[in-house]
């Protein structure tokens, strides 16, 4: 796929884990922290199956079924916008990130874009997928349980010399990762900014 020059005017972080790590559980609580923060937080989350936000025999999901392309449904509570993909093998990040732009988030959390150059944080078990993930030359942080960070230890020359300055942070204080998930977001300069956007997988 063909680098895009889009240049994003909010911070984006990946959050990356392997599956059964624990990534949704762990943005259920991150959310609220950051909100509190006063952080304005969008998510875009890779669903790697069929899904439908939609239900059979509402008046919206039978206009889509006939053809409207995009079907959009309003309340005074939401909105839901809803376009058919077919032929795609895969989304297109920066598209979904355009698209993040018209409501100008303070930081949009990415979870699912492994194989994107994003900054990274990575939230580790021992045990549960590959170290490996530590490599990724985006990393900007770790999150490891304290008593499994010699998981961490074991591959830490390899992980200084692809990043240097990467932060290691406890999976269990929810607090200290909101922390510095704002902290990053506000700092958000130099390299990390205005992200020319290529697939690598």
């Amino acid at each position: 796929m063909p680098a895009s020059d889009l240049d994003v005017p909010f911070p984006v972080l990946a959050v990356a884990a392997w599956s059964g790590t624990g990534k949704t559980t762990l943005l259920e609580q991150l959310l609220p922290l950051l909100r509190r923060r006063g952080l304005n937080v969008g998510v875009i989350k890779h669903a790697h199956h069929a899904f439908d936000v939609d239900k059979p025999g509402k008046d919206s999901y039978r206009l889509r079924s006939a053809g409207a392309a995009p079907m959009l449904v309003a309340s005074r509570e939401r909105f839901a916008l809803m376009q058919e993909t077919p032929g795609q093998t895969e989304p297109d990040l920066a598209n979904l990130l355009g698209m993040m732009a018209l409501h100008a988030p303070d930081l949009v959390i990415v979870e699912g874009f492994k194989a994107w150059p994003l900054p990274k944080l990575v939230l580790y078990r021992d045990g549960v997928g590959d170290p490996a993930i530590f490599q990724d030359p985006w990393v900007r942080a770790v999150a490891v349980k304290a008593e499994e960070a010699q998981a961490l230890e074991a591959h830490q020359v390899a992980f200084d010399s692809a990043t240097p300055g990467f932060s290691r942070l406890d999976l269990d204080d929810t607090d200290a990762i909101a922390h510095w998930i704002a902290r990053w977001a506000e700092q958000w300069q130099g390299a990390d900014a205005g992200l020319p956007l290529t697939h690598n997988a």
